[in-house]
């Protein structure tokens, strides 16, 4: 009973987190970006283009385009997509839609870059951090990667930059240039709320289920990983220490896969300023191209 009773209220915590962190997304979209035009990609990205173009209403062009998106992933993911992913998906528009008259609002692309961005990486934050999901890009970003094989980053790239690449055709190259700093702050938020640490990061477990995390990390995250003998200070047990170096959403990913199966396991995440060799300034797969 005790066991049902945290689980129930995780899972409520989660609902909320999602919640929160949608509404945030939604109110930057309305107060920052779409006033100040800036497409910075995504769904969102798309409405503002098609704002700009016809008039339509972004919070109803987000829900159209979104209900499809979110009935192929249901199809072709599986579990992957949940009840939260089905409320942060839809939560969005509906919000969009209730505060579409804000009197608030900022045209300044500079301030809109800079608040719009912090707001919209807090609100994505939070979504992440109660599991959660608001669909759009990130769910095509998945379908691509189960059917073709490239990786989540890439294919996130290619649908953003689509949309952002399409907005100096719609707007100019300024607000397009303001479009991507809005990105890259939306991600420095992102990793501020997630993990309070830069975008790389050397992540260090210690553990007795050596290949149970080796498995985790390369099937998982798709990194290489250096394995450590030690013995521990207080038990004095044989252990071992693995290092592994991962961008930022890989870093997340592997934090949430070691919570759900290995809670167990020792873990420290450490910013690395810098990082040479495979993967990182080298090719990840060796020369083939992606």
């Amino acid at each position: 009973m005790g066991k049902l009773k945290q689980k129930i209220n995780k899972t409520t915590i989660e609902y909320l987190y999602t919640i929160l962190g949608a509404t945030l997304v939604a109110l930057s979209y309305n107060i920052f970006l779409l006033p100040a035009k800036l497409a910075a990609g995504g769904i969102s990205g798309i409405s503002t283009i098609l704002f700009e173009l016809y008039m339509w209403s972004p919070a109803l062009t987000q829900f159209f385009i979104n209900a499809p998106i979110f009935i192929i992933g249901w199809f072709a993911l599986g579990k992957d997509f949940s009840g939260k992913t089905l409320v942060g998906t839809f939560w969005v528009p509906f919000i969009i839609w209730l505060s579409e008259d804000i009197p608030y609002t900022i045209t300044n692309p500079i301030l809109g870059a800079i608040y719009g961005g912090i707001i919209l990486g807090v609100g994505l934050g939070i979504v992440y951090k109660g599991n959660g999901s608001t669909g759009g890009t990130a769910a095509i970003a998945q379908i691509v990667k189960k059917f073709t094989g490239i990786s989540s980053g890439y294919s996130q790239l290619i649908v953003d930059g689509v949309v952002v690449i399409s907005s100096i055709i719609v707007f100019n190259l300024e607000l397009t240039l303001f479009a991507l700093m809005t990105i890259y702050i939306c991600s420095k938020a992102i990793d501020v709320v997630q993990l309070r640490t830069s975008s790389s990061k050397l992540i260090l477990i210690i553990t007795e289920e050596e290949e149970k995390i080796q498995s985790l990390i390369r099937e998982g995250i798709d990194r290489g990983l250096t394995k450590v003998r030690s013995v521990g200070g207080y038990s004095n047990k044989n252990k071992s220490m693995i290092l592994c170096v991962a961008e930022q959403p890989e870093a997340v990913y592997l934090k949430k896969l070691l919570q759900q199966k290995e809670p167990d396991s020792f873990v420290i995440f450490i910013n690395a300023s810098e990082i040479l060799g495979r993967g990182f300034s080298l090719d990840k797969y060796y020369g083939q191209k992606l």
